[in-house]
């Protein structure tokens, strides 16, 4: 029995229109006078700590813990403040599927496994009315690498869900080849969505334990009582 289900969020549950690699552009432009190099760079299932050392290196910035800092305090004012202009919309099936799973007879919790940082994923998922469906999460505060962000996703069902909780018990649920990494990291079951980061052709190659081109491919109950 699945007793938690885990999500990414860009490409995964919204789509931003772009809002956070704007807001990318926008923070390293007006505060560091930085203003080349995130077109060159892959946001798909990295975390947002990696980029900002990744542009940092590209421009010879010191990858000090003030930078950082003060990267993010001015990024998640941008991120809000693009998302109001951008709008996004959320991914195709997700909707109805967060409502079919805490309707289950045996309802997983849900919660987060996201390379954003926290402020960043509730300013997003806030904005599509999603925010407050998770219980909680792992996110890039956690860890710069993925496979550890998971790592404390699953401490943290285990605080709220019980240290009983194992990883077999656990469906993350993502758009990249990173998402189905992480998974298999901490030894959960893994559900690929083509809806985002990577076609289904390429998702089909890591072996997910599902591998659909959108939520509306799959239900609820199938994930859950596998």
């Amino acid at each position: 029995m699945i007793r938690l289900v885990l999500f990414d969020i860009d490409g995964t549950l919204v789509h931003t229109g772009g809002a956070g690699t704007a807001a990318f552009t926008k923070t390293f432009a007006k505060h560091f006078n930085l203003h080349h190099g995130t077109e060159k760079m892959k946001f798909a299932g990295r975390t947002d700590v990696s980029l900002v050392r990744e542009f940092f290196r590209i421009h010879g910035q010191a990858e000090s813990p003030e930078n950082f800092d003060l990267f993010f305090e001015h990024y998640v004012f941008w991120l809000e403040h693009i998302l109001e202009i951008n709008g996004g919309q959320t991914c195709r099936g997700v909707r109805q599927f967060l409502r079919d799973l805490p309707a289950l007879p045996q309802p997983p919790a849900l919660g987060l496994l996201t390379g954003n940082i926290q402020l960043g994923a509730e300013i997003k998922l806030r904005h599509f009315g999603l925010w407050e469906l998770f219980q909680f999460g792992g996110f890039a505060d956690d860890h710069e690498d993925r496979n550890h962000i998971a790592v404390a996703a699953l401490a943290r069902g285990r605080r709220v869900l019980g240290n009983d909780l194992q990883p077999q018990e656990i469906v993350v649920i993502g758009d990249t080849p990173f998402d189905v990494r992480c998974g298999k990291f901490i030894g959960a079951k893994t559900l690929a969505v083509a809806t985002g980061g990577a076609k289904f052709a390429e998702l089909n190659k890591h072996a997910a334990d599902w591998t659909v081109e959108d939520l509306t491919q799959i239900s609820a109950q199938e994930i859950c009582s596998s």
